[in-house]
Parts: C-alpha cells; sequence; structure tokens
C-alpha cells in the first residue's frame, strides 16, 4: 500500500523480474536486457519476491552518501577563506586551501558550500557565442606576445606600476615579468634584453599599435620618439636585431597576453599579499620565482619541441642596440637640452670645444637610465647643470595617475568650517 517513487530503470527491471516468476525468461537472457550480470539478477528476484517493487529500490536512496564532505571541514575551510582568501577568486581559493590547508575536497564542492552559505552567486548562463579560435604557433620563439598591464598591483601599499608581460603563444609560459613605474620604450626593451640573453633573439613579436611601437601620427621635421625611416626607438631596435614586429588590430587579437594579464591581476597581488612584499624592489626579486611556479601550472608543451629562438650574431651589440638614440644640436655654450636636464659637455683635453659648437652629436640612453653622449663613434664627457620643469607628454593610461596626483585633497562631508581652511582663524600668542 502506499505510492513508491522509481526510477525509469527500476521499472523497467519489474517487467522483465515478472517474466523471470512466470518461467517465460531465462535468467541469462534477462542479464543481457537489463545489462548486468546473471548474479546481480538473481539477487534483484529474491529481493522482488520477498518485498514486491520496493525491493527493486537502492539501499541507499536517501541516505547521506559515504564521500559526502563533513561539516566541520566545509565550516573550517569557509572561514579560513573568510579570513585570509575573501577576494580570492574561487579557482584561486581553492588551490591555496589544497596546497596550505590540505583541503580534501574538489572545487565544485567548496563552489556549492559558498553558494548554500550566500557568500558566492551562481553565475548566470550567457547564450554561447561561438569565435574562431587561431591556433598556437608550433615552436616556441616564434611569437611572443608582449603587453604593459597597469594596476594597483600593491593593492595600495606602494605606488601604483605597471608590469610587463612577455608570453610565448605556442606555449603559454610567462618569459618575463617586472614591475616598472611607467610603460616606457626602455622598459620594453630591458624585457627584449632579458628575453634575449635567456633564451636567444624569437622570430616576432606581437603587441598593440601603442606609441612605442609604432608612429600613429606622421609630423614634420625631427622627432624624439623615430629616427629619420620614421620608425620608433623600438621598431629601429627590432629591425636591428632583425626581429619581426606585428602590430595587433585589436585587444581581441592578441587574446593570449589580455587573457594572462587579467588572471596575474586576480593572483598576483593576492600573492604579494601573502608574502608581506609591500615595495616594487621586493616583487622584482619575487617574479622570478612566481614565473617559475605559473609556468608549471598553465604551460603546455609545444606541438614542434625545437624551438625557434637564433643565437645573436657577433655584430649586434645589445648594449648598443637596445638603448634610445637622439640627436641633439650643440650650443654655443657647449650645452644640449636633454629629457629636462640642461648637459655641459666638457670638451677633450687639449681642445676649447669650438669644433662642437652647433654639432650634430647622438645621445644614448640605456635601459639602467645612463646617458651617453656620441660624437662620430668617440664619448664626450658631461655634466648636468640645470634641471627644468618643461611640460612633458602624458601617455593616456597614465593620465589618471598624474590628474590624481595634482588633484587637492578632499573635505570629508562633515567638516562644518569649510572655509578655515584657507582663511584659518588668528592664533593666540599666549595660552593658558
Amino acid at each position: 500500500m502506499g505510492d513508491i517513487t522509481m526510477r525509469i530503470e527500476d521499472t523497467r527491471r519489474i517487467a522483465v523480474l515478472d517474466k523471470l516468476m512466470n518461467k517465460t525468461m531465462k535468467q541469462s537472457t534477462a542479464a543481457e536486457v537489463l545489462g548486468i550480470t546473471v548474479r546481480q539478477v538473481r539477487r534483484l528476484l529474491k529481493r522482488y519476491k520477498q518485498d514486491g517493487a520496493k525491493g527493486i529500490i537502492h539501499k541507499l536512496r536517501g541516505l547521506p552518501g559515504n564521500h559526502q564532505a563533513k561539516a566541520s571541514e566545509l565550516d573550517s575551510a569557509l572561514n579560513i577563506i573568510r579570513t585570509k582568501y575573501h577576494d580570492f577568486s574561487l579557482v584561486h581559493a581553492h588551490e591555496k586551501l589544497v596546497l596550505c590547508h590540505k583541503f580534501p575536497y574538489s572545487r565544485e564542492t567548496l563552489r556549492q558550500a559558498l553558494i548554500n552559505v550566500g557568500e558566492l552567486t551562481p553565475k548566470r548562463k550567457h547564450k554561447l557565442v561561438i569565435h574562431s579560435i587561431r591556433e598556437r604557433r608550433a615552436r616556441e620563439g616564434e611569437l611572443v606576445q608582449i603587453d604593459g598591464s597597469p594596476h594597483d598591483w600593491l593593492e595600495g601599499r606602494g605606488e601604483y606600476c605597471t608590469l610587463i608581460v612577455f608570453i610565448d603563444d605556442a606555449t603559454g609560459r610567462l618569459k618575463y615579468l617586472r614591475l616598472v613605474p611607467h610603460e616606457t620604450t626602455l622598459a620594453y626593451m630591458a624585457g627584449l634584453k632579458s628575453y634575449i640573453q635567456e633564451n636567444g633573439k624569437p622570430l616576432a613579436l606581437y603587441s598593440d599599435r601603442h606609441s612605442i611601437f609604432r608612429i600613429n601620427t606622421r609630423k614634420n621635421g625631427a622627432s624624439s620618439v623615430a629616427d629619420e625611416s620614421g620608425l620608433t626607438q623600438f621598431g629601429r631596435a627590432t629591425r636591428e636585431l632583425s626581429i619581426e614586429l606585428i602590430f595587433a588590430n585589436s585587444p581581441q587579437a592578441k587574446g593570449r597576453v589580455e587573457r594572462v594579464n587579467k588572471t596575474l591581476q586576480g593572483r598576483l597581488p593576492k600573492e604579494l599579499r601573502l608574502l608581506g612584499i609591500n615595495t616594487q624592489e621586493e616583487a622584482n626579486r619575487y617574479l622570478p620565482t612566481y614565473m617559475e611556479e605559473f609556468n608549471k601550472q598553465f604551460g603546455v608543451a609545444a606541438t614542434n619541441s625545437v624551438a625557434a629562438n637564433t643565437p645573436i650574431c657577433d655584430n649586434e651589440k645589445l648594449e648598443e642596440i637596445l638603448v634610445e638614440k637622439n640627436s641633439r644640436l650643440v650650443s654655443k655654450t657647449l650645452t644640449i637640452s636633454y629629457e629636462n636636464q640642461l648637459l655641459q659637455i666638457i670638451p677633450p683635453k687639449g681642445t676649447d670645444g669650438r669644433a662642437l659648437v652647433r654639432l650634430l652629436i647622438e645621445v644614448r640612453e640605456d635601459t639602467e637610465g645612463k646617458i651617453t653622449i656620441l660624437t662620430s663613434g668617440r664619448r664626450l664627457e658631461y655634466k648636468v647643470v640645470a634641471t627644468t620643469h618643461a611640460p612633458h607628454i602624458i601617455d593616456s593610461k597614465r593620465l589618471n595617475e598624474a590628474v590624481n596626483k595634482l588633484t587637492p585633497q578632499i573635505l570629508p562631508p562633515d567638516y562644518e568650517e569649510p572655509w578655515l581652511l584657507f582663511n584659518p582663524r588668528p592664533q593666540p600668542l599666549f595660552t593658558t
């Protein structure tokens, strides 16, 4: 008597078992029909004779599973997340729980636990959009994607900075990471120099259309960022090294480096916080270790194991190529202006310096910021005599940062007498 809830598979078994009871089907045939063994058929038939249709239902139905997560362990994991990993992504938090706290359950178990306590909202399923995916390059070093990622990497403990990222297209492995104050030509040259010294020259670099990599507007006259051929300083350096520089039409086109930037923004600041790293110098010392761990977890093997990187030639001197080269005209006072500095040229011994007046000389700045002045391959000594404060060009990625430095401190809303900030009350000469 009463209702019994059964699966469709169980109802199929009843029809077969009835035939066994009536001796109209053999046990071997029933085993083939139900997809089970003859021994299991005998067990089902015995339980069907004793308990009827109720005996077919699995005995563990409605009972907690043997591998069900323990409530105490889940509560402990949730408390750890609230105290240490409250702003971590689900994937990152689960990795930390497994590595540092021996969490024994899957990521889905953790996700369901967070949903049950209301600390995670399930994502709505969006309509699937199909995009054609470009295949990875076959060999390591065929294509290296480069980009800069401005972000609050130190979460307010240090200055706002930019992460320079080099990632190999074939393997998805990070090849260079470094925090720098701003995204500059010399920062990318330092990254390329480090890559070449460790791996050799790549066949091609893939970048966006930032003014560091290409001239986006044509101007008459000399340019401080381009040589006579119209290339930027970085473009000139890659040409001298026989490295192809390719520009992406959109951020989505160089999706590999864009996605890794997003991953790094979600993971790296948390790692720096857990290690107590508060400065760019400390972070840069840690980045090689982080890069090695990242590559072990996310890197893949190249289709072709033979790398495409090539060694540098004897006539390719990185210290002379990976520098900014600019031309300056020497004034009558033997001075030149460079980067808001007035540089006084010291004439060579035995000369009065008249031959240097109105001479076009070359000013080089290397990746460490060291300035060298050359004429006809000969080095000239100089000294800094003044520093100017001329207007300078601000890149669009640094505009908000520059304006924030100029913005005055905002008064709190409960400040009762804001006019006193500009006209303070006179203070008494004596206090009692």
